[in-house]
């Protein structure tokens, strides 16, 4: 099976690029790209890779990720979550080729009290969220070889995530951080041989197309995500001492884009692929000595 990946240069690319590298998975090859080189939103340049590259399922870990700056930049955010996605799925769909496409805990409203499942009903509050869930619609209709699976707080030791920025303020006496939005962080890593396994099941037949839910075990708020973090590296002599975390409401951090309250994921139904939810205590005491 030969996988191709779009945004190989992410935090979740590279996380995919190294457990495909960790895994010794026979008759696998990995083929990445990032996304000047095979770009969603040149219909030609991607069907000229297809050509060439013959994969037997995509991965698309490219994304316009910055949440804030969508909320003025609607066109851009929206070529690439939306028009990008789709027409990845119509090229894939013309040489009868899966896709698997990361989208996000923002295609939900955040009124929840229970942790979401797949089917539940979307209700996204910010153009980043309404985009990816465009994406996600546009994606289910032009190529029924889907997965989409949905994902939320991913860090990893690639890339601008929330762990490393913790990690680069540690030397701080105080921080204030956000305690009433909660969700379950993800380790990049975890997702990753999520992705992979499920190209596995592909190879297979042994899939069912649809929408999945894939992220960390345990809820948590950020300012409790901080405090581990600070646990953790200090306990590891990461750090020398965690500063004084500050617990603060949305109203008193505001952002230009509004974030799900409550975003926790009901990862249920990838257990039929023996997919378990990220440990990510577990990654954040293996990644933050190199953080």
């Amino acid at each position: 099976m030969r996988i191709l990946l779009i945004g190989k240069n992410g935090q979740l690319g590279r996380s995919v690029t190294e457990q495909f590298n960790l895994s010794n998975v026979d008759n696998m090859e990995l083929v990445s790209y990032d996304s000047s080189e095979f770009d969603i939103t040149n219909k030609a340049q991607m069907a000229h890779r297809i050509l060439q590259d013959k994969p037997n399922v995509i991965i698309n870990a490219s994304a316009y990720t910055k949440v804030d700056l969508a909320e003025s930049e609607c066109k851009e955010a929206d070529k690439v979550n939306h028009l990008g996605v789709k027409a990845l799925g119509e090229v894939a769909a013309a040489h009868t080729i899966p896709v698997i496409h990361v989208s996000t805990d923002y295609v939900f409203d955040g009124d929840a009290v229970f942790p979401y499942k797949p089917d539940d009903s979307t209700n996204p509050q910010s153009v980043y969220g309404k985009t990816k869930l465009a994406g996600e619609d546009a994606l289910q209709q032009v190529n029924p070889q889907h997965l989409i699976i949905r994902t939320a707080w991913v860090f990893s030791e690639f890339g601008n995530n929330f762990v490393k920025t913790m990690v680069r303020l540690s030397d701080k006496e105080e921080l204030s951080v956000v305690a009433d939005q909660y969700g379950c962080p993800t380790y990049a890593g975890d997702l990753a041989n999520c992705l992979l396994t499920l190209c596995q099941a592909i190879q297979v037949n042994e899939v069912q197309w649809g929408v999945y839910h894939f992220g960390g075990d345990a809820e948590t708020s950020w300012h409790g995500f901080a405090k581990t973090i600070f646990s953790i590296a200090q306990s590891q002599n990461r750090i020398k001492s965690a500063p004084k975390v500050k617990a603060i409401s949305t109203e008193e951090y505001p952002t230009p884009a509004s974030r799900p309250q409550y975003s926790s994921l009901d990862c249920q139904k990838l257990a039929v692929y023996g997919i378990q939810p990220s440990n990510w205590r577990l990654a954040l005491v293996n990644i933050l000595p190199s953080v």
